[in-house]
């Protein structure tokens, strides 16, 4: 997002903030938080410190013999690492493939999606498009089995049509872009374990906070949550394609290592870990634009969603955005601030400017506090 480049400290709190959504570890590593015990000084960390200058100054000469060794893994690990990103951002450049082949996006969705935007829609239209997406059939099945959801215990629906009658078009305004982002996060974001649950979680909470803030706006609520919803879109393409990439060149390394019985070569590979610097910048410097152009793609004729993700991505300032992506950006700071406020990675200054930025209000900030934008809440008559 250009919005956060106009800032150096904007700037800063959103890569963190995007480092935090990779892994904890790497965010405070990156914001230089250490572990204070490597500076107690206590009688028993000084004798083991003594211990380990011995070991270090025995090891000292093995390390001046290894050093052509070392020299030749650093190469192995920036030729393989510029081949990847070669690769990535060729794959990055075809929206196309991305669109099609990374998220397999269907054309039912965003038809779903536009469709329950406008006023003269019913349950009758959107059937058979729901119907003719397994995934999305069995997840509305799921959905109406649950126990809090089943009117009767000894009860229990099968069609995914009676399933999308028994929700109805109020509760579906939340449920399908819910539904169909979640289909459309990685199956895997090893190494990195917790990032898909993160990715999921925020979306989830930039998409409930949208829709809060416009209900206090008088805006359009379903469209605040879809624009919230989708917004991270490209974040999910590009974590996609970049592991899945990574991960496939990387086998194929090693095998052409095996077959190749060479066996210095294989012992470096086999120890390189997948660093996420590399999906870091991935994601800083392509994923909100990636997001306008897969959302374009998507058509949308009568929701009017694309101007706020173009504008999401590309406007410099608060001021210069549809007042629905002024709302999501507003949602996208304060979600981004209660995650580095829960790992302390943000003071009360860096706050100020963060809210400043966004224009957002004391009204909205409490209003945020107060609202559980976590959870999806659905009423069954």
């Amino acid at each position: 997002m250009q919005f956060f480049d106009t800032n150096d400290t904007t700037s800063t709190l959103y890569q963190q903030a995007i480092s935090l959504a990779i892994s904890k570890d790497f965010a405070e590593k990156r914001h230089g938080k250490v572990d204070l015990v490597d500076f107690q000084g206590s009688e028993q960390e000084n004798r083991r410190r003594e211990l380990l200058s011995v070991e270090i100054k025995a090891q000292q000469e093995k390390i001046v013999a290894a050093h052509g060794e070392e020299h030749f893994r650093k190469q192995v690990m920036a030729t393989f690492f510029a081949q990847v990103n070669k690769q990535v951002n060729e794959k990055f450049d075809n929206k196309a493939y991305l669109y099609n082949n990374v998220l397999s996006i269907e054309d039912a969705a965003p038809t779903i999606l536009e469709l329950l935007y406008l006023r003269a829609t019913s349950i009758n239209k959107i059937k058979p498009l729901a119907t003719s997406l397994p995934w999305l059939a069995t997840d509305l099945v799921s959905l109406v089995n649950k126990p809090q959801y089943r009117k009767r215990a000894d009860v229990q629906v099968n069609d995914a049509k009676l399933a999308l009658s028994y929700i109805g078009l109020d509760n579906l305004k939340l449920v399908m872009p819910t539904f169909i982002l979640k289909h459309w996060l990685p199956s895997s974001t090893a190494p990195f374990t917790l990032m898909k649950r993160k990715l999921w979680n925020d979306s989830l909470s930039v998409a409930l906070a949208s829709s809060a803030l416009a209900e206090l706006a008088g805006a359009n609520k379903y469209l605040a949550f879809t624009t919230g919803m989708l917004s991270n879109i490209g974040q999910l393409a590009i974590t996609r394609c970049f592991l899945n990439t990574y991960n496939s060149m990387y086998k194929q390394e090693l095998r052409e290592a095996f077959t190749a019985k060479d066996k210095r070569l294989h012992d470096i590979l086999s120890k390189i870990e997948n660093p996420p610097e590399l999906l870091l910048e991935q994601l800083i410097l392509r994923s909100s634009k990636l997001s306008a152009d897969l959302i374009e793609l998507m058509n949308f004729d009568r929701l009017p969603i694309t101007e706020a993700i173009f504008d999401l991505a590309y406007a410099e300032n608060i001021e210069k955005m549809c007042s629905t992506a002024q709302i999501v950006t507003k949602a996208k700071i304060f979600v981004n601030y209660r995650s580095l406020a829960k790992e302390n990675l943000i003071n009360d200054d860096e706050k100020i400017i963060l809210f400043e930025s966004a224009k957002l209000t004391k009204a909205e900030v409490s209003l945020l506090n107060k609202s559980d934008i976590n959870h999806i809440k659905l009423k069954f008559n």
